[in-house]
């Protein structure tokens, strides 16, 4: 009996992570939208990229950032060069308009952000990747969220060409979207946000994801943390399952680490904010570890016909990921094996990256891998 209690407690909780709190938060926001101020506004604002080692993009990304549609007098461009050893910099003297900050040392993004912002005079501060491309309008979409008084961070739109990568973000996108509209975004991406200059807090020096933790603290000071859509930031895909798992196990031990530095956000006192975080974030973290209780569940229940016939439904869900991992290694990045391994992926990495978290493995420094 115990062990049947286990087996449904993970599978409900993994139906409710992935089903079922989409399902309630989508229905939620049709009926009860949290109302927004936006206006045509354009505040002084500046662009921060920080990079290291970025030679290979930094050109595009300068090139890409002074195309964007924003009045030229409103817009700072300033680079962080954290640690970098390769020609980024002579790259970024081509640009006479655009500022940089050099570091030998190499301490890390969090590091390149706290030492950055100081010198931020602008009313807004845009966080954007190097490696990221925005579309002509983001500024402004950006902008025009913060005519509301109550709005301290604006999170943008990150889109994913390609595969299970590309279908994972449109889910997201489809999550952040409704969170926003219920109440607040449940954290924003280092690829595209921003923020007020004047509330803008140092984050700890090993902080991993910094980008989350910043955009959290704001919601726990009782500020508005906004998603929106039409500013849009555009990056390929990893350029091989390596870099993919090491950019996914970074995340994930940033996400561990938050739970335990931002416990206030949990409280149930907080009402929707806390439901949002638990289910859409908190869940989806712990699931990584319950799917594969779900299945050794399942096979200690094997003599039960009813039981037996779901663990034959589990290995074939695994079985599709092989298929799907055969593909990739082959090229084929598409079609349901395909997302079906990625989803499988993207939870093993989940759990390596508990594991760097749990022994302290995890720094906070780039990690390039190509």
């Amino acid at each position: 009996m115990i062990v049947i209690i286990l087996f449904w407690v993970s599978v409900g909780t993994i139906v409710y992570t992935y089903f079922g709190y989409p399902i309630l938060i989508t229905l939620l926001a049709r009926v009860r939208q949290r109302p927004l101020h936006q206006a045509p506004i354009t505040p002084s604002l500046t662009l921060f990229i920080p990079a290291y080692n970025e030679e290979a993009v930094i050109a595009d990304k300068i090139e890409n950032s002074l195309a964007l549609d924003y009045p030229p007098e409103k817009l700072e461009i300033l680079i962080v060069a954290d640690g970098s050893d390769d020609g980024i910099v002579d790259i970024i003297k081509q640009y006479p308009a655009v500022k940089r900050l050099f570091q030998p040392e190499r301490r890390g993004k969090i590091a390149a952000i706290n030492r950055g912002v100081p010198f931020v005079t602008s009313e807004i501060v845009v966080f954007s990747d190097a490696n990221t491309m925005l579309d002509m309008g983001t500024l402004r979409a950006i902008a025009r969220n913060f005519a509301d008084p109550q709005v301290a961070s604006v999170a943008g739109e990150k889109q994913v060409l390609g595969g299970g990568e590309g279908l994972y973000w449109r889910y997201e996108s489809h999550l952040k979207r409704c969170d926003s509209q219920v109440s607040n975004v449940i954290g924003a991406a280092g690829e595209l946000f921003a923020i007020r200059r004047e509330l803008f807090m140092a984050s700890e020096a090993d902080s991993v994801v910094e980008d989350f933790i910043m955009s959290v603290r704001l919601l726990e000071a009782g500020w508005r943390v906004v998603y929106e859509p039409q500013a849009i930031a555009r990056e390929a895909p990893s350029a091989s399952l390596a870099a993919d798992w090491q950019r996914r196990a970074r995340i994930a031990a940033g996400g561990f680490q938050s739970i335990f530095r931002l416990p206030g956000i949990l409280n149930p006192l907080r009402g929707l904010i806390a439901w949002q975080y638990f289910s859409h974030k908190v869940l989806r973290w712990i699931t990584s570890f319950l799917l594969p209780a779900a299945l050794l569940f399942n096979a200690l229940l094997w003599p039960r016909p009813f039981y037996r016939l779901l663990l034959f439904g589990q290995l074939a869900f695994y079985g599709l990921a092989l298929v799907g991992y055969w593909l990739t290694r082959r090229g084929k990045q598409s079609g349901i094996p395909y997302t079906v391994f990625f989803f499988c992926f993207s939870n093993l990495a989940t759990i390596a990256g508990f594991w760097r978290y749990a022994t302290g493995r995890q720094a906070v420094t780039w990690q390039k891998v190509r």
